[in-house]
């Protein structure tokens, strides 16, 4: 367990404190409420621009990162389909640095135009770089648009097109800001070498007078059930064929995600992988394969992908693959196969737990979810599940009318 203190705001911010005094350093970590799965089309790509957006200047604070700096810290952001997460290190004797930026920021960011249009190239230019010039950059602007019909995840975090980007005005953008940047919206979690006292204290003098805001529920359209398998192929001039077959799976929370996470274990995660065993180690089609799963709020997928080995089609390897799928559906899993999955489980999740900011990012993220404790509930729920529940969600999932698949095939330069 993480021991923790959690507090909220009479605006609702919920505070979260984890003190380890083994630590020099301070963790801040604010995680928004907001990612891609709340955006409209037309408009998507603005949680990803705020990310960017956030680290220009606010009322008092010209410059987010050279103030930081100035106290010893250090910062960065991420953004998902379900959250926007910024986070800071910083000697726990600045921690007072660390509220005074990130409350200016929540309360008055500086949406210059110059800021805008500045941010604006920026990420412009990262879609280009990292989705249109990179091998295989584009995947998930295909695989998540052939998967979903009507839920937001049928785009990536960066925005479904170029156009959205460049099309977004001052009053999306303020409107953006206003709706989803505000405490009633965010959680904070302070780790490290702190005083849960003063961290209130701090809490109240920098974020309590903060508004706040209005707290929308956004209706999020439900993906209807897939009837039929859906297939795309791609003509691209990359280094070799490559194959993406993802499968519909629950939500995180729900019944069988934690059963879809295990298959994806057992299939493909690793060296010691049925998947490595079979067509890499064992086989000639495929030069690498592996499984994992998006992990996500909403109804998400299983996703396997592969680079083919040379010479070898999509088409070809996908008939490889399903004949190791289907030897899956109907073998058990013995007792021992999903011991080792859960003991690497384990010894990742104790990995990860060594480092402050993991800690930090954990708390939040599972606050999000509804309970800091869910993050240790879900692990060990996950090492109870008996090897016939396996076996039942796999033959309930892995099923070829719940299957999306790109055949990702490489044209000569």
């Amino acid at each position: 367990m993480i021991p923790y203190q959690r507090h909220f705001l009479d605006n609702g911010l919920e505070v979260i404190i984890h003190e380890d005094h083994t630590s020099k350093i301070a963790v801040f970590n604010l995680l928004y409420k907001v990612g891609s799965r709340f955006e409209k089309t037309g408009k998507t790509g603005l949680a990803h621009f705020f990310e960017h957006l956030m680290f220009g200047s606010s009322a008092n604070v010209p410059e987010f990162d050279r103030a930081l700096e100035r106290a010893g810290g250090s910062c960065n952001a991420f953004t998902s389909p379900d959250i926007t997460n910024y986070y800071m290190t910083l000697p726990s004797s600045n921690l007072e640095t660390a509220f005074w930026l990130e409350s200016d920021r929540m309360l008055q960011l500086t949406l210059t135009e110059k800021t805008v249009e500045t941010q604006r190239k920026v990420v412009i230019e990262e879609y280009k770089q990292r989705y249109l010039n990179q091998p295989y950059g584009d995947i998930w602007h295909h695989l998540r648009n052939l998967a979903f019909d009507v839920h937001p995840y049928r785009w990536p975090t960066i925005g479904e097109n170029l156009a959205d980007i460049e099309g977004y005005v001052h009053e999306d953008i303020w409107e953006f800001y206003k709706r989803h940047y505000h405490p009633g919206n965010a959680i904070l979690v302070v780790a490290g070498n702190v005083n849960p006292k003063e961290v209130m204290n701090l809490a109240e003098k920098w974020f309590g007078p903060i508004p706040r805001g209005k707290v929308t529920n956004d209706i999020i359209p439900s993906e209807p059930v897939q009837r039929g398998r859906k297939e795309k192929v791609l003509e691209r001039k990359v280094p070799t064929h490559a194959l993406y077959k993802a499968f519909k799976m629950p939500a995180r929370g729900q019944e069988g995600y934690l059963e879809a996470d295990l298959i994806s274990d057992l299939l493909g995660f690793g060296k010691s992988s049925i998947l490595e065993k079979r067509l890499v180690r064992g086989g000639n089609d495929f030069a690498s394969i592996g499984a994992y799963i998006t992990g996500s709020v909403d109804p998400g997928l299983l996703v396997f992908s592969g680079k083919m080995s040379e010479g070898i089609t999509a088409s070809h390897a996908e008939a490889s693959l399903n004949e190791v799928i289907q030897e899956f559906l109907s073998l058990e899993i013995s007792e021992n196969q999903l011991q080792k999955i859960k003991n690497q489980s384990e010894a990742m999740k104790s990995y990860e737990s060594i480092q402050l900011l993991n800690r930090a990012m954990n708390l939040a993220y599972f606050a999000h979810l509804g309970n800091p404790d869910l993050y240790w509930e879900e692990f060990e729920k996950k090492s109870k599940i008996r090897p016939e529940q396996i076996n039942n969600w796999a033959n309930k999932l892995l099923q070829e009318s719940q299957a999306s698949v790109i055949h990702y095939q490489s044209i000569p330069s």
